[in-house]
């Protein structure tokens, strides 16, 4: 008979994968493929924290903190961790763990929502392409934190005007002298004091006169800086060269990219406490102020703040969870990668705020007056507060090459899932499909660095905000990790995929993941994707022509509209009732290993019998 029996396992049961597969259905697929694993967990575990905890920890959380009200702010912000970081986190490394797969094909467990897969590898080719700047400015900074005194330390260069200062005091309090023009302030430093004044430090005309060579907007492309263009390419090789091999060899590099930002941190912790100031810095970053709670803004950005550091909806977790074993404990990782990543988030602040309070000390104003955020912090603020110090090159060299290394094995491992999500893509028998995978590899990365030249020119930046703000960050993060807990929880079944993860780890996760899948998560983040929308200005007075809000718009569209159309072209393409249809397309396509992990006597109701020549050729031909 064609018809096979059901298993009658209960749910109590956690060693039977319950409701699997739905045994004897005619739509039921079976997918079959080889795939590599980590040669260790460690190496998952090293490449989840080199990919999550990045520069985001570092710079963002620090200044949020201090922003929302100090210590009151870890009240929100754990409670989203639990809510809404950890679920996710959860959810999207254990997809990929059970279905083997990354990118799109991580979606065969409800075919029609693939375009969900196709989003997540338009995202994270954006990220790829835009994130490897902050890398490449950090090269620079680097290569030139080699001398004494530091070039942004001092005026008298050939990129320095006759406003600049090295007295940062006077800029701050000197408040005679006309604005600055308006095209020129740098990034992310409206809350700083140096906007007032016509003066202008030496840091931040090495940041925009060296560095960016800022032009007076997206109009004004300018010409491409050859020594830019160097440090871009120098970064895209060290990125090949760590991901060419695939996870065999990533999974080696990732220990010394995910361990040294740390130790690092740790020096910088020990000296930055031990200056002067520090201590009254540290105060602030901590000082609660509990009217904060009230605020709205507050909760959004503990919110946005956990699903950007996360790196939720980037597709690149379910990449790296689908090179598991089938049977590892992928729920007790998930608690132990957000512990260390929100555990560096806190632990960054001490480091950040204890340079601020010495450099506040220094110049003798308040430190509200220098603490920033983004890479104004990292650029503008802390190459500051080092040439304030004693040995300032050796400082200067910790902590750029701490800077690129933090973000280098985020972007390697985020280029790994773009890979890993390709290779998947392509039939074995196309001309891509046959090609080594470092061909693919180098394919990728030459398409990326081809992209960044437009972000190397003078109007770089203004390129930079906008793949920033639109295509990787912000709604279309929120739109993804909406339609994530969606899909799993209400069209394959929360319970279903909570009796999925049982099977893999021995034991049904916590009810209360189910519930934040089902309500909490997408109710949370539908309501952030609409209240946190605000129009991008560029340092809050340069406001992007009308055409550059359109292509920004192009960007968040172009992966926010995978899903939907990818819904409705399937849907359209189907053949019977739109009931017919729904049923068939949300029907899981299974892989091999689905089969080969089930118990014996379950396997042998799913499998017809050896003598059934037609039924087991029909399978087979199907595998």
């Amino acid at each position: 008979s064609e018809e096979t029996e059901g298993s009658s396992t209960e749910a109590a049961e956690p060693s039977v994968c319950v409701g699997l597969m739905k045994t004897g259905d005619p739509n039921t697929e079976l997918g079959h493929s080889e795939r590599q694993t980590w040669s260790r967990q460690m190496d998952f575990i090293m490449s989840c924290v080199g990919f999550a905890v990045g520069l985001g920890n570092v710079w963002r959380f620090p200044y949020l903190c201090f922003k929302n009200g100090g210590g009151v702010f870890l009240i929100p912000y754990v409670l989203m961790v639990f809510v809404g970081g950890v679920p996710v986190f959860f959810l999207e490394i254990a997809l990929g763990q059970f279905m083997k797969q990354g990118g799109v094909a991580t979606w065969n467990i409800a075919p029609l929502f693939k375009g969900l897969g196709m989003a997540s590898m338009v995202i994270v080719f954006f990220c790829n392409t835009y994130y490897i700047m902050v890398l490449v400015w950090g090269l620079y900074f680097l290569a030139h934190s080699f001398t004494s005194p530091l070039p942004w330390a001092t005026c008298g260069h050939e990129w320095n005007t006759v406003n600049c200062t090295t007295n940062f005091s006077r800029v701050c309090f000197n408040q005679s002298l006309s604005p600055s023009p308006p095209n020129v302030s740098s990034l992310n430093t409206s809350a700083s004091c140096l906007e007032h004044t016509g003066l202008r430090s030496s840091v931040m005309e090495f940041w925009e006169r060296k560095v960016l060579r800022l032009s007076g907007g997206l109009d004004e492309v300018g010409d491409i800086s050859g020594y830019m263009v160097l440090c871009l390419l120098a970064t895209w090789v060290i990125v090949y060269f760590c991901i060419w091999k695939g996870v065999k060899s990533a999974g080696k590099v990732v220990y010394f990219t995910a361990v040294f930002p740390y130790l690092v941190l740790v020096v910088l912790f020990f000296h930055g406490v031990s200056l002067p100031g520090a201590l009254n810095g540290i105060i602030y970053y901590l000082k609660p102020n509990w009217s904060k709670l009230s605020e709205a803004q507050v909760w959004i950005d503990a919110a946005t703040q956990i699903f950007f550091s996360y790196a939720i909806g980037l597709g690149a977790l379910t990449a790296l969870g689908s090179y598991n074993r089938f049977n590892n404990n992928c729920y007790q990782d998930a608690f132990i990668l957000a512990l260390i990543n929100s555990g560096t988030s806190f632990f960054a602040g001490f480091v950040v705020f204890s340079v601020l309070g010495f450099m506040a000390a220094e110049q003798g104003v308040d430190i509200s007056n220098v603490a920033e955020s983004g890479p104004g912090l990292a650029f503008i603020a802390y190459p500051k507060a080092v040439s304030l110090m004693p040995l300032a090159p050796l400082w200067a060299v910790l902590f750029f090459l701490m800077l690129l290394v933090l973000g280098l094995d985020s972007q390697f491992v985020g280029v790994e899932g773009f890979i890993t999500g390709i290779m998947d893509m392509l039939p074995p028998k196309s001309f891509l499909g046959s090609q080594r995978r470092e061909v693919i590899v180098a394919i990728c990365c030459f398409t990326c660095f081809t992209i960044d030249l437009s972000m190397v020119t003078q109007g770089g930046m203004y390129v930079f905000q906008l793949f920033d703000y639109y295509s990787a960050s912000g709604i279309t993060l929120l739109w993804q990790a909406f339609w994530e807990c969606v899909v799993v929880a209400w069209v394959y079944g929360a319970d279903r995929f909570m009796d999925n993860v049982a099977c893999m780890i021995g034991y049904r996760p916590l009810p209360y993941m189910k519930w934040c899948w089902s309500y909490v998560t997408p109710v949370a983040v539908f309501l952030f994707h609409v209240v946190n929308y605000k129009r991008l200005v560029y340092n809050a007075v340069y406001v992007y022509p009308w055409w550059g809000e359109v292509l920004g718009w192009f960007l968040a569209l172009s992966s926010m509209l995978c899903i939907p159309l990818t819904v409705l072209y399937k849907l359209l393409h189907c053949k019977g009732t739109l009931m017919e249809r729904w049923q068939h397309l949300t029907t899981p396509i299974w892989g091999r290993h689905h089969l080969e992990f089930l118990p014996p006597e379950n396997e042998a109701r799913l499998l017809p019998k050896a003598e059934e020549n037609k039924t087991t050729l029909l399978y087979e031909s199907v595998i």
